[in-house]
């Protein structure tokens, strides 16, 4: 599997991923669930797929992620960063290995890397500032990993299939948060009860 297999078994697997999604209602937690599911369904190999990957950045060069390094409250992590992403779509060098130990092999070997955000709210809506700090850690993640001479696919999947219309996000910031992915070269993956979308760059 390459960068090309894993979006068109990403593609593969969307209409998948937006049936049960609607068919159930859960937390991100589920729904990453749902999505690792659907994408073996699809067809990525077991031993490229991962969920909750801790990884290790030493010396992060983004400014978000030098940010969030000098923010760790224990003095162990002070220095670098451990993104830990939803979902990973990895090369087959990975071996089905992303232990925490070795972070440097799944930083290296990443394909695709999916951040999921979904309408599990209680009295109120998921929020625009979610999904663009999302879309910054992608940025972040992406850049990070172009330094240490890598590529990686970024894509934000939106579950907003909230049982009642005010649970759910407005079309204007549905369309906000949609135009900033497109801007940044980040997949925006879209679903409520009755409207979809898959752009995957």
């Amino acid at each position: 599997m390459n960068s090309d297999d894993a979006k068109m078994l990403v593609e593969k697997a969307w209409p998948m991923i937006v049936d049960e999604s609607r068919q159930q209602l859960g937390g991100e937690l589920h729904y990453q669930a749902v999505a690792y599911h659907c994408l073996r369904q699809a067809g990525v190999p077991a031993r490229q797929l991962g969920m909750n990957v801790k990884q290790w950045i030493e010396q992060p060069v983004t400014e978000l992620f030098k940010l969030k390094s000098i923010s760790k409250k224990h003095p162990a992590y002070n220095g670098g960063f451990e993104p830990i992403p939803d979902i990973v779509l990895f090369k087959p060098e990975v071996n089905g290995n992303w232990q925490r130990r070795n972070t440097a092999v799944t930083l290296a070997n990443m394909l695709m890397v999916i951040e999921m955000k979904a309408s599990e709210r209680d009295k109120k809506r998921l929020s625009v500032k979610e999904i663009m700090d999302d879309v910054a850690k992608l940025i972040a993640h992406r850049e990070e990993v172009e330094h240490l001479g890598g590529k990686v696919t970024t894509v934000m999947m939106v579950v907003d299939v909230a049982a009642e219309a005010k649970g759910r996000m407005r079309e204007h910031e549905i369309a906000t948060c949609a135009a900033r992915a497109a801007e940044a070269g980040v997949g925006w993956l879209y679903v409520s009860p009755d409207q979809q979308c898959c752009v995957l760059n």
